[in-house]
């Protein structure tokens, strides 16, 4: 059974950082894609990050040079590092299993997903 378990958000004041993780089980993680996408309220969804099997990425422009997605395949773990976070950040994190940008944008429920871990980012 595929699982895709995400940690780390919270709260956090702009300007601030978190590092989201999702450890994946019931696959072979070291030779699929993983994305990080996320979800505001009232709007869809939308990829933040991408890594592929060898290590290639994609960021959203909004959060390129403040995000970074990282992989561990000995640990079977994805990684997202969020610096100089702004309140539009705030979202709903999702885990993801394959590589989506905007030119291959996330379908909700479509595929894998994580069962998402909040980020809100406030004064």
């Amino acid at each position: 059974e595929v699982q895709l378990v995400e940690s780390g958000g919270g709260m956090v004041q702009p300007g601030g950082s978190l590092r989201l993780s999702c450890a994946a089980s019931g696959f072979t993680f070291s030779i699929l894609d993983m994305s990080w996408v996320r979800q505001a309220p009232g709007k869809g969804p939308e990829s933040v990050s991408a890594i592929n099997f060898g290590g290639r990425t994609y960021y959203a422009d909004s959060v390129k040079g403040r995000f970074t997605i990282s992989r561990d395949n000995a640990k079977n773990t994805l990684y997202l590092q969020m610096n100089s976070l702004k309140p539009e950040d705030t979202a709903l994190y999702y885990c993801v299993r394959g590589y989506y940008s905007n030119l291959n944008r996330p379908i909700m429920g479509r595929g894998y997903w994580g069962q998402g871990t909040q980020v809100t980012v406030s004064s």
